[in-house]
């Protein structure tokens, strides 16, 4: 019986230990990357983009081909040998082997393969582009959980302080030091911050939601693991935005994918200018047949000697030239060239969208840096006069409605404060992502 108590015991313990797992950000990031179901579909495209490689390379191999035909004849046919016609059933088949290989055809093959491989090449920084986007949502809303839990604490720590303050009231009240009104006040006072506490508890429900939302995850139990954001430097990681631009140039999967989108218009090109050229193939074949008649009583039945009789092969080449089809080649070069112009705008219009995106980014940082120091300085000034209130108060130098109003300051600026620094960190990291050095831990 005691056994049997440890063993419920222990499996309660890990029931309860398992559903209140606090997911790190780095879980986190990679738990979206595996569930989230674009970046699926996206890989299975990138499968077929292998295979798109597979096949272009196969063009280059010849190809081998087996057919056989059966057919039965029924009536009167004209003999070969006796040059009359007779009445007789027959069956017939024949059986052929053939091969072809190309041997030149304009390198459409060879650039055909090239194209192939910047598919495949394309498909993979499609992946790294959504892999990208989601790790970001990812970051964002685990920095509102942390957010979130940061702002309920400090709607607590006011309730407990108001809840001190009702105390205090209530003696101060029996003592006929103040009137019944001060008493109201303050649990009135109690009771907004305690509907601050429930709306900010909501706040975070909602955040933890979205966020489980994000990793596929029920929100049940769900929760994350703290990190130590610490208090953010005063100065600017990078010395402008130009910097991270070079570098974002350099590692952004749109900018690669944009000019090797020029480099396949390219091939397109070379494709199309493949058909003013010649094309040369060689062939080879072998076949033979078997023949019965089913009313000749010395018919030649034996099927593999017949076999054997009629094998017979066949070699050669064959050179097509083209001469006039109607301007469709020139055309479609014509084509090709002005695709190759439109990938060019596309490459500098991803180009000047990443440096539009990193300069807000560099300004958002700049913005957000002067509004978390501005609500530093104003924290502190508030706790400053937070303390001198409350001495005046509990001195009875002070009136409650007064001391309400310092505190509600207080109160605001705390949360500005949080709010500040969550938003100060964010796009930080931001900036960060762009310059390769977001480290997710």
């Amino acid at each position: 019986m005691k056994t049997n108590l440890i063993l419920i015991v222990a499996l309660i313990t890990s029931i309860a230990t398992f559903s209140q797992k606090q997911w790190t950000l780095k879980e986190a990031v990679n738990q979206a990357l595996d569930k989230n179901i674009s970046i699926q579909q996206n890989r299975l495209s990138l499968e077929l983009a292998k295979k798109d490689v597979d096949i272009a390379k196969g063009n280059f191999l010849p190809n081998l081909n087996g057919s056989s035909s059966g057919r039965f004849g029924f009536g009167s046919f004209i003999d070969d040998v006796s040059n009359t016609r007779i009445s007789t059933d027959n069956f017939n088949a024949s059986f052929n082997l053939s091969s072809n290989i190309n041997i030149f055809n304009g390198f459409r093959n060879t650039n055909t393969y090239k194209q192939a491989q910047l598919g495949l090449e394309s498909s993979m920084l499609d992946l790294k582009k959504i892999e990208n986007d989601v790790s970001l949502f990812v970051v964002n809303g685990y920095l509102n959980v942390l957010f979130a839990k940061e702002n309920l604490n400090a709607a607590k720590v006011q309730y407990e302080i108001s809840k001190t303050q009702i105390e205090a009231a209530k003696k101060r009240f029996e003592a006929g030091a103040i009137p019944k009104g001060d008493l109201l006040n303050a649990q009135s006072t109690a009771a907004n911050d305690l509907q601050n506490v429930i709306t900010r508890e909501n706040a975070l429900d909602i955040a933890l939601l979205n966020l489980a939302q994000l990793l596929q995850e029920p929100v049940e139990g769900f929760d994350v693991a703290a990190i130590d954001v610490g208090t953010p430097t005063a100065s600017l990681l990078y010395k402008n935005s130009d910097v991270v631009y070079q570098t974002a140039l350099t590692t952004m999967p749109e900018i690669k994918r944009a000019q090797l989108a020029i480099q396949n218009s390219e091939y397109n090109i070379e494709i199309a200018k493949s058909f003013f050229m010649p094309t040369l193939s060689a062939f080879a074949g072998m076949g033979t047949g078997y023949s019965h008649r089913f009313n000749e009583i010395f018919s030649n039945d034996d099927f593999v000697t017949q076999l054997n009789d009629n094998l017979g092969y066949n070699i050669g080449a064959s050179l097509n030239i083209p001469i006039f089809n109607r301007f469709q080649t020139k055309n479609r070069v014509s084509q090709s060239e002005i695709n190759k112009k439109i990938s060019e705008t596309r490459l500098l219009n991803e180009k000047l969208n990443l440096q539009q995106t990193i300069e807000q980014a560099f300004l958002d940082v700049k913005t957000a840096l002067k509004t978390y120091e501005a609500a530093k300085i104003s924290l502190e000034s508030q706790q400053e006069a937070f303390k001198n209130a409350e001495e005046r108060y509990n001195y009875g130098a002070m009136t409650l409605f007064d001391f309400d109003l310092v505190r509600t300051r207080l109160v605001n600026a705390e949360a500005a404060m949080i709010r500040s620094k969550y938003d100060y960190v964010f796009k930080t990291k931001v900036l960060q992502f762009y310059s390769g050095d977001l480290i997710l831990e």
